[in-house]
């Protein structure tokens, strides 16, 4: 079967856990897979995508409670949060492996790899909320990373610029912050939550990597200048301005280039 068939069908799974294991089966068999030049063929109605279960409860986000991560219940709001970005994420890989017709191979192939990182993060994060007494869906969650997915479906170069190297970028920049107050609490539960943090930072420099490498490649081929063209398009799609302060090496390793840098921290 095509390998964007079944990333499509993944996509569309409203289960967690039967959507993560079906990203990873994917990913394990991807040499088995033919790589279709076009798309197939969607669910008639968009507004299906993606498969979501019934909890948790999707609220503005201006309208999700924070809590300090001094308590416990904090910290499972905290971990939930991260685990909802994290199960967004399989989503926006699969989206883009299933919709965007015309790319190398090579561009599917890397975002089946993202896709299938992001469900064991969100593996790893479930089985921490469990051993906290809570479980995904336990707590509101807001829609920010898809409602960008969907603003982009047409334009694949504001895609890979506006989700992998914006949305998903500031993870990089959030996770010590968080880590750092994790750290403070000290709890057997809120160090082991650090350890998991390293491992999703490590991979997501990879992944705002891959955004970062397709953002150009498309640039490149549409004669695009890759920071005008940004700015550009964060105008357009009202984009979040990002604000400092930036985990500069995280985001170098990343492939942000010094005037990019530059840009993030004057505009």
């Amino acid at each position: 079967m095509d390998l964007r068939q079944r990333a499509l069908e993944a996509l569309c799974l409203t289960n967690p856990q039967a959507k993560a294991a079906a990203t990873l089966d994917l990913h394990a068999r991807a040499a088995d897979h033919g790589v279709a030049a076009t798309s197939p063929q969607g669910p008639a109605d968009p507004a299906t995508l993606p498969g979501r279960p019934e909890r948790p409860a999707l609220l503005r986000h201006t309208e999700v409670a924070r809590r300090s991560p001094a308590t416990h219940e904090g910290r499972a709001v905290l971990m939930h949060a991260i685990a909802h970005i994290e199960f967004n994420a399989i989503n926006l890989a699969l989206d883009a492996v299933w919709r965007f017709d015309g790319m190398p191979p090579d561009f599917y192939l890397d975002w089946l790899r993202v896709a299938a990182e992001e469900a064991k993060h969100f593996g790893l994060l479930r089985d921490h909320l469990r051993s906290m007494g809570h479980d995904y869906g336990d707590f509101p969650a807001h829609q920010g990373l898809w409602t960008m997915c969907e603003k982009t479906a047409g334009d694949i170069v504001a895609r890979m610029a506006l989700v992998p190297r914006t949305l998903e970028a500031r993870g990089l920049d959030a996770t010590p912050l968080i880590q750092r107050k994790l750290r403070q609490v000290g709890t057997a539960d809120a160090l082991a939550a650090v350890d998991i943090l390293d491992i999703i930072l490590r991979e997501e420099v990879g992944h705002v990597a891959i955004g970062n490498h397709w953002y150009r490649f498309l640039c490149d081929r549409e004669g695009l200048d890759p920071m005008a063209h940004y700015a550009l398009l964060v105008r357009r799609y009202e984009a979040p301005r990002l604000k400092p302060p930036f985990n500069a090496d995280a985001r170098r390793a990343a492939g942000f280039s010094d005037a990019e840098m530059e840009w993030l921290q004057h505009g």
